[in-house]
């Protein structure tokens, strides 16, 4: 089965490039263009692609509120593409419900990869610079959350398991930290999901930092 990707960017030469990058991949299809923000959520109701590759900063409607329309309105992920290394619209985006972010002048090889890690219902956390900005960016001031409020209902095991997620930590790193097994891990990040409410991993980590569970001085 093919991964379908929905292209949203402004720039005609940047869409036709990526087209070009992802339909070379056997396994991924790219089923629609869009040139806007708008454009993007009509396309990905009529649609209904895997993953989105969405730009930021476009007319009509940026891409923020395009991510929020469209993660509010489907199960279909996005994966947000920047130019920058320090765009404040990244951590607003992964709030929005995008389940991760690539720098445009990543490597192919790294911007296919990360389309197949959005589409298996991960979050593209790895690299170091996605981390150091979502941590940056959630511990600027902002109204006072206690974890206690935050995180009701989440046991003292599970909060150990979100804390270690946050670091960018995998399944498998976790169960090696904590001494316990992969199934056990992934039941704890399976109850995380459902009572935190969150689509992926990415939304896991705004929970983590928004309720100060982790801050960017602790990572």
């Amino acid at each position: 089965m093919t991964t379908k990707v929905l292209i949203a960017d402004d720039q005609a030469l940047l869409r036709g490039s990526f087209r070009v990058l992802v339909d070379s991949a056997g396994d991924l299809d790219v089923v629609g263009e869009a040139c806007n923000g708008l454009e993007a959520v009509e396309l990905a109701a009529a649609i209904e692609p895997d993953v989105v590759l969405m730009d930021v900063r476009m007319p009509e409607m940026d891409g923020i509120e395009a991510t929020r329309r469209i993660c509010a309105a489907s199960p279909t992920r996005v994966l947000i593409l920047t130019m920058f290394h320090l765009d404040s619209y990244v951590y607003e985006s992964l709030r929005a419900g995008a389940s991760g972010f690539l720098l445009k002048d990543a490597p192919p090889a790294e911007l296919l990869n990360a389309i197949r890690v959005v589409a298996a219902g991960e979050a593209l956390l790895a690299p170091v610079v996605t981390r150091r900005l979502i941590a940056d960016f959630a511990a600027q001031p902002g109204p006072e959350s206690p974890v206690a409020t935050g995180l009701d209902g989440v046991t003292e095991r599970e909060r150990e398991v979100l804390g270690l997620i946050a670091r960018g930590m995998s399944n498998q790193e976790i169960a090696g930290h904590l001494h316990v097994s992969l199934a056990t891990v992934k039941s704890h990040v399976g109850r995380l999901f459902t009572k935190l409410q969150a689509r992926d991993r990415a939304q896991l980590v705004i929970v983590a930092y928004e309720t100060g569970l982790v801050t960017a001085a602790r990572r």
